[in-house]
């Protein structure tokens, strides 16, 4: 070709800020956005250019920047894919259709998600979940922790002691293997069987083992109904006693008895934090937890809950009715009960009453102090003449919830099981699952104006982005993973609730994983770029 056509072309391509008019240099433009970059600084305008799954350019809002597609998201905020840093969602995926898995969380703007938290999952079982992401494909990226009472389990099957030191050095070689793979730590369910039987000198022994990975520590605490911040206090000792990052999982006040002592638990973790302990905590913003029907929470001597001809006989008479009494409040031979987990009846209240809708938010013991009898005989009135009443175990005081969610180190969380109609219908289903996230930026940060969207924004990308050690996600900027999620602020808000728990969230746009569109107008498109996410080595 001669100057005299080079040069022509030249000036051509000079006046693209992107490159040359032949083709596109960009996959995805996003442009028109107000940026909400993850980190907390104010929002700016800018376009995003996204290229091989990557952030590619941040460019000033007026940047030509030429790309197969281009997004308009003017009007709209822009930020990095929210990060669920406790999800049990995973736990479902063998069973159930992918699809129907990504929209619960994609439709909250979540693109990567924790599993194995509670200490749920032993290294084998983590490696058929990986193989089987990797089989099936995935909307949203996965990552996991070595969980404490799966290893335990196969370690020490049907053992409720201590461990020994050779079990214990047995766990710890899970514990390695599972670091290997790229989990993120050590998870812990202390409160269930059998991590309720783990003693802290294993649990520490176990901890010790991630920190040459750059590991974290995530507990489940051991008794947060009836000794919170003891419980609490734990998780402190160890991160103060190995060096291990930790997070206490889910964190709240439940019950009559703990209302207001949610600043005591502040107190002690900001303490800690101020002496270089590295402390932080997640959260889901509501005001109860776990769900169950009545009659679920009743416990045989067997340790099973009663069929409806079971308990009838067992009711009439009075020494297996005390039986009863017994296995539910206390658990078989001092084992799990709901009653004891959640801190007594004072921690229950009730969500839905199909034939007695004025028992609706009624807390259990307060009930039973009104109808004049035991919190049992009340548990057993409801079960016996009233049809489905579920509770919700482990009721949280409103202000408590709030106290707690404006610290800066308290992330975001769903504590998020699947949930469709059929998982509705049989009563275990909590608004958390397809609420959480679209709650805070719409309740919380909007609504009642506790902090500013980009706060918001940052306890659900780069706060748990850099505890977990994904330290190429929680962020837009040049060279992220290109995990983007657009929405209104004017409208983004929960509409899930406790008799409506899998309605999807508003205001919620587009959504993309690895630089692929994952989600859009209400629905997932079917793509599956996420993928398993490892643990990185800090920057």
């Amino acid at each position: 070709m001669s100057s005299f056509f080079r040069i022509p072309v030249a000036l051509a391509c000079a006046a693209l800020a992107s490159g040359c008019a032949f083709g596109p240099n960009y996959d995805i433009v996003i442009a028109g956005g107000t940026l909400y970059d993850g980190t907390g600084a104010p929002p700016r305008e800018a376009s995003i250019a996204v290229k091989d799954g990557r952030i590619a350019r941040v460019a000033a809002p007026d940047t030509r920047l030429r790309a197969r597609r281009h997004i308009d998201a003017t009007g709209l905020a822009v930020a990095p894919g929210f990060i669920d840093p406790h999800s049990h969602v995973p736990e479902s995926v063998p069973e159930m259709p992918g699809a129907m898995l990504d929209i619960q969380d994609l439709s909250q703007g979540v693109t990567t998600i924790m599993a194995s938290p509670d200490g749920e999952l032993s290294v084998r079982q983590m490696g058929r979940l990986r193989d089987e992401l990797a089989r099936r494909g995935s909307g949203p990226n996965y990552g996991c922790y070595v969980g404490h009472n799966g290893i335990r389990r196969e370690v020490m099957p049907g053992e409720h002691r201590t461990a020994t030191p050779q079990e214990i050095a047995a766990m710890a070689v899970q514990v390695r293997a599972g670091m290997e793979m790229g989990c993120v730590g050590l998870s812990t369910g202390l409160m269930y069987d059998p991590g309720m039987y783990a003693d802290e000198a294993e649990v520490q022994a176990l901890a010790r083992e991630v920190l040459p990975f750059h590991g974290s520590y995530d507990s489940h605490v051991r008794d947060p109904g009836a000794h919170l911040l003891e419980s609490d206090r734990e998780v402190v000792r160890l991160g103060r006693a190995t060096g291990v990052p930790v997070k206490i999982a889910h964190l709240k006040a439940v019950g009559l008895a703990n209302r207001g002592r949610i600043g005591d638990v502040i107190a002690m973790v900001e303490a800690a934090r101020a002496e270089g302990v590295s402390v932080v905590a997640d959260q889901y913003p509501y005001d109860g937890a776990t769900l169950r029907f009545a009659r679920e929470l009743l416990l045989g001597p067997d340790g099973k809950v009663p069929d409806a001809d079971a308990l009838t006989a067992m009711l009439a008479d009075p020494a297996r009715r005390a039986a009863l009494r017994e296995a539910t409040e206390q658990g078989v031979d001092g084992g799990f009960s709901w009653i004891k987990a959640v801190g007594g009846y004072g921690s229950m209240r009730i969500v839905d009453a199909p034939d007695a809708p004025d028992l609706i938010d009624r807390n259990l013991q307060l009930l039973a102090e009104d109808w004049g009898v035991p919190p049992f005989e009340a548990l057993i009135r409801l079960v016996t003449q009233h049809h489905d009443v579920r509770l919700t175990l482990g009721s949280i005081d409103e202000a408590d919830i709030r106290k707690l969610i404006v610290r800066p180190w308290v992330m975001i969380s769903s504590d998020g099981f699947y949930v469709d109609d059929t998982v509705r219908r049989l009563g275990k289903a909590h608004p958390r699952s397809w609420g959480s996230f679209t709650r805070v930026l719409g309740h919380y940060s909007r609504d009642l104006g506790l902090f500013p969207l980009e706060e918001a924004i940052r306890k659900m990308t780069s706060l748990p982005a850099d505890h977990l050690g994904f330290y190429d996600r929680g962020r837009i900027a040049v060279g992220k993973a290109a995990d983007i999620v657009i929405f209104d602020p004017a409208t983004v808000d929960a509409r899930a609730d406790y008799l409506h728990p899998s309605r999807p969230s508003a205001g919620i746009g587009t959504v993309l994983v690895n630089g692929v569109v994952v989600y859009q107008d209400g629905a997932a498109t079917g793509a599956t770029p996420g993928g398993f996410v490892r643990r990185q080595q800090p920057e």
